[in-house]
């Protein structure tokens, strides 16, 4: 099994996982699907390819550090909080 296929396997479960609202869960699990494609893209030396899945990594990391510690509170009823 490739790199390429556990990562997008990896990405199907972090999607039943997002439904089923285990959002926590579902970031950690994506995560890993994340190392999958850093890995598959480092084997073919797709530097650019390497760099771009880090930086979303980074991203990923970094919000889900803002949901876990509840700065990224919005109302979804279009409403200002103040």
């Amino acid at each position: 099994m490739s790199y390429a296929v556990l990562g997008g396997l990896l990405l199907n479960v972090g999607a039943f996982l997002t439904f089923r609202g285990k959002i926590y869960e579902a970031v950690i699990v994506y995560l890993f699907a994340d190392i999958c494609w850093i890995i598959m893209a480092y084997e073919r030396d797709d530097f650019w390819g390497v760099v771009s899945i880090v930086v979303g990594v980074i991203f990923g990391v970094l919000a889900f550090l803002k949901m876990k510690t509840g700065k990224m509170n919005k109302n979804l009823n279009g409403e200002k909080k103040e």
